[in-house]
Parts: structure tokens; C-alpha cells; sequence
């Protein structure tokens, strides 16, 4: 089975750990995080140290700069893949995905395939939101997750339709909207920062995807 390994230095990491660890063997390491703004060594338990070692996947929910930069220059040659879920900075971005099995996503929720086979078999179950509506007639009879948000937020919105919805003809247009709209419900962690090209913030870009996933199912 998969392995993956969620770091954190605080308090995100953890949803994704409760939603991931349903679908592949999962860890949850949590190190502490550095007080100074600039570090010279950082330190890492040799417990931890095995942990990490052994992911196909590492995900890194770490805000502290150095501490990120040392997870990544020190197992990018020992994981398949690492994910950096918490960066700043276009410059720290491609330092990090320099080492070339690196990725930097804006948001978590928008990750898919790439060609590596372990990526791929991670990503087929999480990362941007993939959709199936079954009907019988023209109701919908059920509504299932294919590839769900890290945080949860995908199944919180399919759960709250499905009980609506079940027995219903969805309108084409109100059924993918009241999707997007729904998600600003949900206490999403994405930070709202503001995209230099269109000025949409995280949230907002993950209502968006929702609701294009449930488009496509339509």
C-alpha cells in the first residue's frame, strides 16, 4: 500500500491526515517549530527521521522556511515525491521544485496527475475534486466522491447535496453553483491571498473547482 507521511510544524496538517489515512497508510509527524526566523541546524528525531524515510508520498504542512528547505533537501532522494503544502514566494517555490520531484500546489485541491506512478496513485484519490452522479431517471439517486479535497471539504459538499438532491431533478445550472457556494461553508484553511493574474483568492479558487466537479458529473 501507498505510504505517506504528513509533516507539520502547528496547526494544519491535521484534516488531512483524517481524510488521507482513509485511503492509504498514513503518518502524522509533528515537529517543533523553530523560534528564530533564521536557523542554522534543525534537528529531527531519529524516530521521525525512520518515519519520513519510509513514505512513498511526503506531504509538508511546515511554515517555517528553513525547516521546509531541510525536509526537502534532506529526503527528496529517499521519498517518490514530496508535496510542499505551505510556501511562499515564486523564488522559494522553484528552489524547492528544483530538485525535480517536487511540487508546490496554490491550493491543495488542485493537485492531479503527473506520470510518476506514485504521485499518480495518490492523486487518484486526492487532490482536485472528481465527481459521479448516478441517476435513476432523470433524480439523482446517488452521489459519490472519486477523488476528494484533502481537508474534507469534497465530501462535506457532496453529503450536504445528497441529502438534498436525492429523489430531485437537479437544475443544470443552480446544482453546480449551489456546490461552490456550499464550500464557503465548510471551515476551509485556505489562505486568502490573492492571485496576481485574476485577484481570486484561495477559497474562492477551491468553490470554484467544486463547483466544476459537479458540472462535469452533470
Amino acid at each position: 500500500m501507498l505510504k505517506v507521511v504528513i509533516v507539520t510544524d502547528g496547526k494544519y496538517g491535521d484534516r488531512a491526515f483524517e481524510t488521507i489515512n482513509e485511503l492509504f497508510d498514513t503518518a502524522f509527524i509533528e515537529l517543533e517549530k523553530p523560534e528564530a526566523m533564521f536557523i542554522d541546524e534543525i534537528v529531527i528525531p531519529e524516530r521521525d527521521l525512520k518515519i519520513i524515510e519510509s513514505a512513498d508520498i511526503l506531504i509538508a504542512y511546515t511554515n517555517h522556511p528553513d525547516l521546509t528547505l531541510e525536509l526537502v533537501d534532506m529526503f527528496h532522494n529517499q521519498v517518490e515525491w514530496i508535496i510542499v503544502a505551505s510556501w511562499k514566494g515564486d523564488g522559494f517555490k522553484n528552489q524547492l521544485m528544483s530538485h525535480g520531484n517536487v511540487t508546490c500546489p496554490y491550493i491543495m485541491c488542485e493537485l492531479e496527475e503527473n506520470g510518476n506512478p506514485k504521485f499518480d496513485e495518490f492523486v487518484s484519490k486526492i487532490g482536485k475534486p472528481k465527481i459521479v452522479l448516478e441517476y435513476d431517471d432523470d433524480k439523482i439517486s446517488d452521489i459519490t466522491v472519486l477523488r476528494s479535497s484533502p481537508c474534507g471539504s469534497t465530501a462535506f459538499v457532496a453529503g450536504y447535496l445528497k441529502e438534498k438532491y436525492i429523489g430531485q431533478t437537479p437544475d443544470v445550472e443552480d446544482f453546480p453553483k449551489e456546490a461552490g457556494l456550499k464550500l464557503q461553508h465548510y471551515p476551509c484553511r485556505a489562505a486568502k491571498v490573492r492571485l496576481f493574474s485574476d485577484e481570486e483568492c484561495k477559497k474562492q479558487l477551491a468553490s470554484g473547482l467544486h463547483k466544476d466537479a459537479f458540472e462535469d458529473a452533470m
